[in-house]
Parts: structure tokens; sequence; C-alpha cells
């Protein structure tokens, strides 16, 4: 059943007017009612929210693919809404909903019409395809972008010269790797910092004293915070053990963070740290092959509880006394230097303040100067703007050259700018997390210029505290805001010089995309996949999508089989099997017929994984089930 069969103008509104997801569910099947597509509206509703319920049909990037198998449907048919304002739906990334497709089944009918889903799909991966929907100026257009198939191109065996550079590459990809689990730490992260952050300034700036208010509702509110920036150290070093093993290396990745930050003050450093070990310890576990009868319990019991107590062992008996003792030792050391120049001291100051934001580092320095800001305030002066630095600079970056910034980076660059403000160095920790190579000396350099700076101009900060939050109880206002502005400046301009725009891998992308072709012949794919949702429809397609867009940028070959409302679509055979390194279930059911694949490398996961994650989840897997084939051939 071809799109056009199924899309008419009739069916598309260019200006929903609902403001919620009940309201515009109601109005897109208004427009199925109107066109006689549905006998029975309220039926046919609840049969969508029975399948909301389930779990919300709202994906990233603003789209919402809403649907049902409804005895209400007469005919199929796909309802098409564009909202200008944007709907709060449930969306995956949390961002509001602006492109809505309604997908009508008959129940217990021809499923032909999920072959439309599929082509929904493809349109919907292909670089600048929603853009170009979300700015159609009349229903006629709108169809034609739906309905204009894009020839599919074979592929060449040139495009696939990727094999042969593996070995010579092998470290750059084990980099790209180890990147991707830490951004996916900072990702979960960053929320922790913001609401922690945020909810701690606000109650500091309206103590208006320049300290943790320690009475009444102020105080309650800054518990809040710290709650956030007590936690974000643990959700960092658990979801990295995540992004490597799965949900087993969850626990052992958080407690083990957990304990290095508290008992030995190893900062949110020490956190990705534990994190890394944390994945690598469950991830060797794992290898481990269990008896049937315990299978069942590895990934909720024994994975968890043996990889917990290694990390924490590793944690508590070898890295945590000696990095304890670093930080005594540290701290003496910088006792030491009290006497030096202001310069020298201003720098060695300035620079440990803003290297890990919050951390040990950070703790030794600013303790130094907190203990004595009633008899020598001018510590304080300087050390108040090195506080304060990291955070305004990088919130500056961010305004000055928005496009080295992912989204999240902008967003969290306001929450930095109001916790700089406040004096919560924290606010910098998710740039450099996701990037420390650039950041970390980048931060480093402008507090060292902050720090002297305020020194230079003799600056008493009586309040043991920095950001601009303390201005009322400073002498020297004057050189306290010029060290500020120079090391937020300097800070800046240095992270933006390092770090190289993020629209042009993307560009880079959009000029070389090809459609993807969904492969059907046997034995010639390196990877295979099973895709499959609750409904079979919308997950399941998306996620098979996904993976063949990411496999084909990749340069590997993936058979997709498909589980949904039309049966198994693209089966994988006996000789598909025996010449695949890799099989992937992406997956919110039950796989059918998983013994097909006893003895393969699998990786097991959800379709919301597959559809924001494929390249990663190809790339990371195949390398390792290449690895896990080296050791067994070698053995």
């Amino acid at each position: 059943m071809k799109i056009e069969s199924l899309i008419t103008n009739q069916l598309i509104c260019l200006d929903l007017k609902a403001t919620n997801k009940k309201d515009v569910l109601i109005e897109m099947a208004t427009l199925l009612e109107n066109t006689q597509c549905i006998s029975d509206k309220n039926t046919y509703l609840s049969d969508v929210w029975a399948r909301e319920n389930i779990s919300s049909t709202g994906f990233e990037d603003g789209i919402a693919i809403p649907h049902a198998k409804s005895s209400a449907v007469i005919k199929p048919a796909v309802a098409v809404g564009i909202s200008r304002a944007g709907i709060e739906y449930g969306a995956d990334d949390g961002e509001l909903s602006n492109i809505f497709f309604m997908i009508a089944s008959p129940d217990g009918g021809d499923n032909h019409h999920i072959e439309v889903l599929a082509q929904i799909s493809s349109k919907l991966i292909e670089d600048g395809f929603t853009d170009k929907l979300r700015a159609a100026k009349t229903a006629e257009e709108a169809v034609t972008l739906l309905t204009q198939i894009t020839p599919q191109k074979k592929a060449q065996p040139t495009m696939q010269p990727t094999q042969p550079e593996v070995p010579t590459s092998s470290f750059k990809a084990s980099l790209g790797r180890m990147k991707q689990h830490l951004l996916f730490g900072t990702s979960h992260m960053i929320p922790f910092i913001v609401a922690g952050g945020v909810l701690l300034s606000l109650s500091v700036m309206i103590s208006g004293k320049g300290a943790v208010p320690e009475t009444g509702v102020l105080k309650d509110i800054a518990e809040m915070g710290i709650a956030g920036l007590t936690l974000f150290t643990a959700i960092l070093g658990g979801y990295i053990a995540y992004s490597i093993a799965d949900k087993p290396g969850l626990a052992p990745g958080m407690i083990g963070s957990w304990i290095a930050v508290q008992q030995y003050n190893t900062g949110f450093l020490g956190a990705i740290v534990v994190g890394f070990i944390a994945g690598f310890v469950v991830q060797q576990l794992k290898r481990i092959k269990l008896p049937d009868s315990m299978t069942s319990l590895g990934s909720i019991f024994i994975y968890p509880l043996i990889g917990t107590f290694i990390v924490c062992s590793i944690v508590m008996w070898g890295i945590g006394e000696p990095i304890a003792h670093m930080m005594t030792s540290m701290n003496e050391w910088l006792a030491g230097m009290a006497g030096s120049g202001k310069v020298l001291l201003g720098a060695i100051l300035g620079g440990m303040t803003a290297f890990d934001m919050g951390g040990p580092i950070n703790k030794v320095a600013t303790l130094f100067a907190q203990t004595q800001v009633d008899t020598q305030p001018w510590l304080m002066g300087g050390v108040g703007i090195a506080i304060c630095v990291p955070p305004l600079g990088m919130a500056l970056a961010t305004i000055l050259s928005p496009k080295r910034y992912k989204k999240d980076e902008r967003e969290a660059g306001k929450a930095a700018a109001i916790m700089g403000m406040i004096g919560i160095t924290e606010g910098a920790i998710p740039f450099a997390a996701a990037d420390p190579i650039r950041v970390i000396p980048a931060i480093v350099v402008g507090g060292i210029v902050g720090n002297v700076t305020g020194f230079m101009f003799n600056v008493l900060n009586h309040a043991p505290w920095g950001g601009w939050i303390v201005l009322p109880v400073v002498d020297g206002k004057i050189g306290y805001i010029v060290g500020t502005i120079a090391g937020a400046v300097v800070t800046a301009l240095i992270v933006n010089l390092l770090k190289k725009p993020v629209t042009e891998e993307d560009d880079s992308e959009t000029m070389n995309y090809t459609p993807v072709e969904s492969i059907s012949e046997e034995g010639v794919a390196q990877v295979l996949a099973i895709t499959s949702c609750p409904s079979g429809v919308a997950h399941t397609f998306l996620a098979a999508k996904s993976l063949e867009k990411a496999a084909s940028k990749l340069g590997i070959k993936i058979k997709v089989e498909t589980q949904g409302a039309n049966g198994i679509v693209n089966r994988l055979t006996a000789k598909d099997v025996a010449n695949a390194e890799l099989v992937i279930f992406a997956h919110d059911v039950a796989i059918k017929e998983i013994q097909r694949f006893d003895g393969m490398h699998i990786v097991d996961t959800k379709t919301k994984e597959a559809m924001n994650n494929a390249e990663q989840l190809i790339r990371a897997n195949l390398a390792q089930a290449k690895s896990d084939s080296a050791v067994v051939a070698n053995a």
C-alpha cells in the first residue's frame, strides 16, 4: 500500500490549535473522522490512549506518532499535524512536540499500511526533512514532501574500505568509544547539577549574605540544592558504567563513585575514573558463562553484587588512600607557599580553584583562603574571583560561539551563568566532563588570570564565598569585577579557540547523505538486528531505520528483521546467522524464535536506545564481538 493512498490534503493540518496532549489527540482524530476514516472517534481515541499507556509515542526532535489498531477504523489512514507553539507530549528528550503523525489501522484487518510507517520512518531520519515539513505553507506542499520517494542507490563495493583500516585506527576508535561513554554519563548528570546548583544559588542570593543560609525556608532550599550537587558524581560514574556494561554496571558505578567522592574526596574526576573501572569490571564479569539455571539472576543479582564488591574494594583498598594522602600533602605544600609573592601564589590558588570545580584540589585552595578570611581577606579577594570564573567563562563561550556547543550544552550555559554569579564553580562541570582536554586548560588559565588580577588590585573579600553575590562585603569592587570579566573572557576565548564547531560534522553528513537501503539478501550482513515493540508499529520501524542509517554511515552491512503488527518481515535465516558477527535485539516485548541465535554475540537493548544511539550501539559492540572472536580463535 502506497503512502499517497493514506495521506490526503484533508488529513493535513499545518496549524494545530491544541495546547496539550489530550486536545491534540482529539484534534488529530477529528481529521480522521471528518474524512470518514473512522466511525467512532471516542472508541478510536480510547484505543490510542491504551497504546500511550504502554509508553509514550513522543520521540526526539519534536516528533510524535500516536497510533492504534481499532475496530472504529473504517480504512487505514495517516493524519499529519503541525503545532507552531509545540505541545508537552512526554517526548524522549523532554522537548515540546510539534510534528504529529496519527496512524489509524483497522483492527484485525490487512496490515499492508504498515509499509507506510516504514516510509515515514525513512523520511524522518533524512537530514533536513523535519525542518522542511515544519516550514510547509500548504497541505499540498506537505503531502508532496511525504510522498516524494527519493531513489535508492545500491551501495558500491568501493564504499566499504573501512575494514582494512581498523587495526591502524583502533586507538582512535577506543578513544571515540570512551568519549561516547563519558558523554552518556554527562547527559544524565547535567539535570542534577542544574537543579541543585540553581536551588542553592537562589537560597544564597535571596539571603544576601554570601553564605549558605542556616535557618528557615532558605536553609531547606539550600539543602535541596546541596543534595543535587552531592548526588551528581554518583550519577556520573553510574551512567558511565551503564553505558559500558548496561544495567548491571549501574550499581557498581554509582556506589563506587559515591565512596570515592564522599570518603576519599576524589571529586568528579574520581567519579569518572571509577565509572570506567566499574564498566570494565562488569563487562569482564559478563564474559563468564553462567549455568542455565542462574542466567536470569546475572543482570539483577550476580553482576551488580560482585561488581560492586570488586569496584568498592579497588577504591577503598587501592586508590582511595593514595588520593587522600595526596590531598593532605597538597594542603601542607600550599601552606608553605603562603610567603610567596602575590603573582605566584595567585597563579597557584587560581589554577587549583578552577581545576576540578568543587573537587578536592578546589577544596584545598578555597579552604586555605576561607580559613584566613578574618586575618587575610585579600586571599579570598582573588579566590572569590577564581571560584566564579569557570562557569561564567563557559557561559560566555556558549554565547560568543554557539555553533561550538550542542543544544544541551547551550542550555547548561544559561544555568552556569546563574551559578557563576552566585559563586558555584560546579556550573562548569558539564562542559569539563564532556570535553576535559579543551575545557580544563581554558578554565585553569582563566582562573589564574582572575585570581592574579584580584591580588594585583588589592581586593579584600570579607566573606568565605565567591561570585558577585559577595560584592556588598568586598573592598575594591572595581578590581573584583575587572578580575571576573578578565578571567571569564580569557576562558571563553581559549576554549572557543580549541573547540571545533559541532555543525561541521553535521553539515558534512548532510552533504554525503545517501538514502538507506534495507538488505534482504541472505548471508551478506556483518550485523543482524531484530526490532519489536508492544504495538509493532512506530518504535519497531523507527528503530529499524535508525540502525540501517547508522550502519550505512559506518560502512557496515546490516540486515534488520522487524517483528511488528504484520508479523515477521525480512526474516533472519540460518545463513545470515552463520555469516554475521553480531546480533542486536532492540525490543520492548519478547523476541520471537530467539533460539535461532544461540552461540552468537548478542546485544540486548530497548528500541529507544537503538533510535537514539544506533551508531554507538553498532560500532562499540561490533568491535567487542570481533575481540571476543579473536580470543576464542587464539584459545
